[in-house]
């Protein structure tokens, strides 16, 4: 059956890549880790890709409508609160379902952290939403009533000041933000350990675990972190690892698998001699 939009793809092969860009998870732009958490909640969960592009269309109404506004003193009130019931409706959704799972991947990540800095350091994962949720307060009329404060703000700058398209997502590694105070070292580590957690947390979501593609990214990581990656994932997900070199990976598990060398535009299985 031919598939018309890119959503109907999703969730029928749960992918966890790691590439070398991943590495700069943590120190990146808020908007890497946006797309982070859309890629990987929209592939557990197909109705957040639904949502996503519901609040995608109405940010961009109420940007519309919010530049007009600026233009001219007298607008349409009644039009922009009914935008602002849309958006803020939506955007509760997709809050809370990104708060539960940057919960969930801390819950498995911190472990695995621990282990692979021996024991020395500890690792806390915080979603940073715009307006903060509550579990006993109504988050939807908290954000409506934020909105309407900060609403002459926003047609003086005419753009959506609040919402999901603004929010972060913070890592804490022995209490300190890794992306200002961490090495480099203690940001590759979460990284790893980032991308370890996605592999455990996909398979509790859907009972299966994803595909890994490891693009380029071994001789980015010191053999502690290459022997921890590949322990981690031995027998139970099943790996494609991408290497202009195989020089450097230094691990028994790759001695075992089917070893492809491309070339101006060849393959060709090779052995791998231990």
């Amino acid at each position: 059956m031919n598939k018309k939009k890119l959503s109907q793809y999703v969730g029928n092969l749960n992918v966890v890549m790691f590439a070398p860009e991943d590495l700069t998870l943590v120190k990146g732009a808020p908007g890497v880790r946006r797309r982070f958490l859309n890629m990987e909640i929209g592939q557990m969960q197909p109705v957040y890709l639904h949502d996503l592009s519901i609040f995608q269309r109405i940010l961009h109404q109420r940007n519309q409508f919010l530049k007009q506004a600026k233009m001219k003193k007298n607008f349409d009130e009644v039009m922009l609160g009914i935008l602002d019931e849309q958006f803020a409706e939506v955007a509760i959704k997709l809050t809370e379902r990104r708060s539960a799972f940057i919960q969930k991947l801390q819950a498995y990540a911190a472990p695995i952290h621990h282990d692979i800095s021996r024991g020395l350091e500890s690792l806390r994962i915080e979603y940073k939403p715009s307006v903060s949720l509550d579990q006993d307060a109504d988050n939807l009329q908290k954000l409506l009533e934020k909105m309407k404060t900060i609403r002459q703000r926003e047609i003086d700058r005419g753009v959506t000041l609040i919402g999901p398209h603004r929010d972060d997502s913070l890592f804490y590694v022995n209490g300190q933000n890794v992306q200002v105070f961490g090495s480099q070292g203690q940001q590759r580590t979460t990284a790893l350990s980032v991308k370890l957690a996605e592999i455990d947390l996909i398979h509790e979501e859907t009972k299966e675990y994803p595909l890994l593609l490891l693009d380029d990214v071994l001789s980015e990581l010191d053999d502690y972190r290459q022997s921890h990656l590949l322990e981690a994932i031995s027998g139970k997900v099943q790996t494609f690892v991408t290497t202009t070199s195989v020089s450097g990976i230094k691990h028994a598990k790759l001695e075992q698998a089917t070893t492809f060398e491309v070339e101006s535009g060849h393959i060709k299985k090779i052995l791998i001699l231990g």
